[in-house]
């Protein structure tokens, strides 16, 4: 039987056949509708977790409204916007800062100051493009296209900030030796005993060396870092303490006051 015997004898057939693939048609584009719907949907809550840390709020979105909720949206001067991103940037840079000023931090967390860590090396260079692109000041005149890349900027920063804090708190020591720990659990509790306002300046003095020490070779402190805790260390004894023991103080003191001209343990470059 040839094709055009068939085709003559079973043309009736179209008509169902056109049905049928009508409706597979049919199906495919009620899903593709779906799943653009979703993927809409998403975009939008993505675009509200960003806007509450601006402290901006997005209006709820309409099912199919397409862009007109970001249209029907009031307009936020730039000036407003960038004062936004600026402070949301100020904020990563203090919680960065938690950890690289407090030495405490940095023994439970050594990864957030560990450049050879592929998470903070990338929130490293994200810091470094946020601040590039910062303007000098909220009332600075700024391109639309600079703008933009600075809040990206910022975006990036905050996520590749957070990224490496959850590395850090999963990895804590675990890049160490069972020996370089014990040198990091030594340095904790010596810190301890260098911040106490309770013991001499003396104790202060000896038990900042230690942990200096403790953490040569193991942890890279900034030199602000090592600020921070040299005035935490050289806190004078709380008023009312006995005279005995703050003629005692006094002596160790004076030998603390010298102690801490001696040039400072080198610590490894960042």
């Amino acid at each position: 039987m040839d094709f055009w015997h068939f085709a003559g004898s079973y043309w009736w057939l179209v008509f169902p056949l056109m049905g049928v693939f009508g409706a597979i048609g049919n199906q495919y584009e009620r899903n593709a509708r779906r799943r653009h719907q979703r993927r809409l949907e998403t975009l939008h809550a993505k675009a509200e977790v960003r806007a509450a840390r601006r402290g901006q709020v997005l209006p709820p979105y309409a099912a199919g409204a397409g862009a007109a909720p970001s249209a029907a949206a009031p307009e936020v001067p730039q000036k407003v916007q960038l004062q936004r991103l600026m402070d949301a940037h100020d904020a990563v840079t203090h919680r960065w800062l938690d950890y690289e000023l407090d030495v405490s931090k940095l023994i439970e967390y050594p990864a957030m100051s560990d450049g050879r860590q592929p998470l903070t090396a990338a929130f490293l260079r994200a810091r470094t493009i946020a601040d590039r692109a910062r303007p000098a000041s909220a009332d600075a005149a700024v391109s639309a296209e600079d703008f933009a890349a600075y809040r990206a900027a910022v975006t990036d920063y905050e996520v590749a900030f957070d990224v490496a804090e959850r590395d850090a708190r999963r990895l804590k020591d675990t890049g160490f030796t069972d020996d370089e720990r014990k040198r990091l659990d030594t340095a904790k509790q010596l810190l301890g005993v260098a911040v106490d306002q309770a013991a001499t300046p003396a104790e202060r003095q000896l038990a900042y060396k230690r942990v200096r020490r403790e953490l040569d070779g193991l942890i890279a402190l900034s030199d602000d870092a090592i600020e921070v805790l040299e005035t935490k260390v050289s806190l004078e004894l709380p008023a009312g303490a006995s005279s005995g023991a703050g003629a005692t103080g006094g002596d160790a003191g004076a030998g603390a006051s010298g102690a801490a001209k001696e040039p400072e343990t080198k610590t490894p470059g960042r």
